[in-house]
């Protein structure tokens, strides 16, 4: 099938390579610009830029789809289908129905649930069981098409940085799938009930409020994990907390106040005891390793 590939981080990589695995012509693929990086801020370009460098096929880093020109040179591939796995740029209309077969998304929830921009971050501050993958018709609603193929995974312990991996691979699994016999997998609308809407996260969000139930702040960890890192303020500096667990048993101290040696913290409701952390511009290292270059003794109140 002749297929223009569109994605930009290290998640949409795996979809890419399955698509060439499997035998599809990959005409182009698409990513964001490449942007400035690192200490020297050069600019560096996206994983999928780079990925399909790799593989021998042609990229486009348009800053924008709704340029005329843009569209008609996405119409020139003369496409049989555009492949999306977190492009990261709106779609217009034209760009949509210019695929002979339309658009086909890898969503990383299990639709109607997390439409949206932080899907997989959503469901673990949320405490949701399961999430998934949906492989979706592409309109211009948010994550409002069909549905030809999903699957499902346990959510447990895993941080975001899990999940992504794990539902990177099951997207390009179930969209090989969908690809293979496309009859097979018709298009079925989204219910009605059951939706929500995955915000962008904001940074402003990693700060934990230590006045919060432990079991939402183990949450916050591992939904932050990695990026961009639930983080506590203490002697000026940011300490991010990579991951944690908890007990739930009543404790009578503030909330933020450290109540034993390897720095467990009373919350709104439980006790926080780190496992991983790391300082700004250090290593991970456990509470341990931290404590010994960074006091932070029983009876302190963090920030």
């Amino acid at each position: 099938m002749r297929i223009v590939f569109m994605g930009t981080p290290e998640f949409s990589v795996p979809v890419l390579r399955a698509l060439v695995g499997a035998g599809h012509d990959v005409v182009a693929s698409y990513s964001q610009p490449p942007r400035p990086a690192g200490r020297g801020k050069a600019l560096t370009p996206t994983p999928v830029h780079a990925a399909a460098e790799a593989l021998g096929i042609p990229v486009r880093t348009p800053m924008t789809l709704r340029d005329p020109q843009a569209q008609a040179d996405f119409a020139a591939l003369n496409a049989d289908i555009a492949v999306v796995a977190a492009y990261g740029l709106i779609l217009p209309k034209p760009i949509l129905a210019a695929p002979r077969l339309g658009c086909l998304n890898v969503h990383a929830s299990l639709l109607p649930r997390w439409r949206g921009a932080a899907p997989i971050q959503r469901a673990i501050l949320a405490g949701d069981a399961e999430t998934g993958v949906c492989i979706m018709g592409m309109e211009a609603g948010l994550d409002t098409g069909p549905v030809r193929l999903r699957d499902s995974t346990p959510i447990n312990s895993k941080t975001a940085g899990d999940l992504t991996d794990e539902l990177s691979a099951m997207g390009a699994r179930l969209m090989v799938e969908v690809l293979g016999d496309l009859e097979r997998y018709p298009p079925v609308p989204q219910p009605e009930d059951g939706i929500t809407y995955a915000a962008k996260i904001d940074k402003a969000e990693a700060r934990i409020d230590w006045t919060q139930s432990a079991k939402a702040i183990e949450r916050q960890v591992r939904a932050f994990n990695p990026a961009p890192g639930a983080f506590f303020e203490h002697a000026g500096e940011r300490v991010k907390l990579l991951s944690a667990y908890l007990h739930l048993d009543p404790i009578d101290a503030a909330p933020g106040t450290v109540v034993g040696g390897a720095l467990e913290v009373a919350c709104g409701h439980g006790i926080l005891i780190p496992l991983h952390i790391q300082r700004a511009g250090r290593g991970v290292m456990t509470p341990d390793e931290l404590l010994r270059g960074f006091p932070i003794p029983a009876g302190t109140r963090l920030a």
